[in-house]
């Protein structure tokens, strides 16, 4: 689907309504739960569906989101509203005082080699959470394809050298990247399903942290 069309069909889900009806026979007070469509904001070829407790902090996405997609040197990272100029918003703050049907933050991670992150609030529910963790990953991107430069079969690495230096895409397949030849940018770094894939060195693990 696209992340536009899994946006429509989360809302009406039978699995996800099945999984909402079972954690609401549980006990607990109900809380407010919120739809975030996340996606990088150049082509938006990278994005995720998360659901998010209301009670959490912005600190506990800010982690995730380094988890799944950023995280390579330790690098400085911001909320905002309003662009990535636009007013800050402090990381211990609650998820429920901050998000809203309509709400856009932007995120920043890493103020050199920045990756930019547009957060998008798409749908509201109380209720009681999906699980015990303050986010629960609903969907995401499939890796978006990539040909090998040199033989046009279907890459698994990246040429930093190629890429920065060369002006070509770097991109190369598991047998043409045990034989290239630049190396002062390092080894061929592995595609991974991220943004911040060719950044600073990032190699992933692009996975999600729970």
């Amino acid at each position: 689907m696209t992340r536009g069309g899994l946006a429509r069909h989360l809302s009406t889900c039978v699995q996800r309504q099945a999984a909402i009806r079972a954690a609401d026979q549980k006990g607990g007070a109900a809380q407010e739960l919120y739809h975030l469509q996340v996606q990088d904001a150049g082509r938006g070829d990278y994005w995720l569906h998360l659901e998010l407790n209301g009670r959490a902090t912005l600190q506990a996405l800010d982690q995730y989101l380094r988890v799944i997609w950023l995280e390579c040197c330790g690098h400085l990272s911001q909320f905002s509203l309003g662009g990535w100029r636009g007013a800050e918003i402090a990381k211990p703050q609650r998820a429920e005082r901050v998000f809203q049907p309509g709400v856009e933050l932007t995120y920043i991670y890493d103020f050199g080699t920045s990756s930019e992150i547009v957060i998008k609030v798409v749908g509201e529910r109380q209720g009681r959470p999906l699980s015990t963790y303050p986010i629960v990953l609903m969907g995401r991107n499939d890796p978006p394809e990539a040909s090998c430069m040199q033989c046009q079969q279907r890459a698994a690495w990246l040429c930093l050298e190629c890429r920065h230096e060369w002006g070509e895409s770097g991109t190369l397949c598991q047998e043409h990247a045990a034989a290239h030849p630049h190396e002062e940018y390092g080894e061929p770094l592995p595609l991974v399903n991220s943004p911040r894939v060719g950044l600073c060195g990032y190699e992933g693990p692009a996975q999600p942290p729970y």
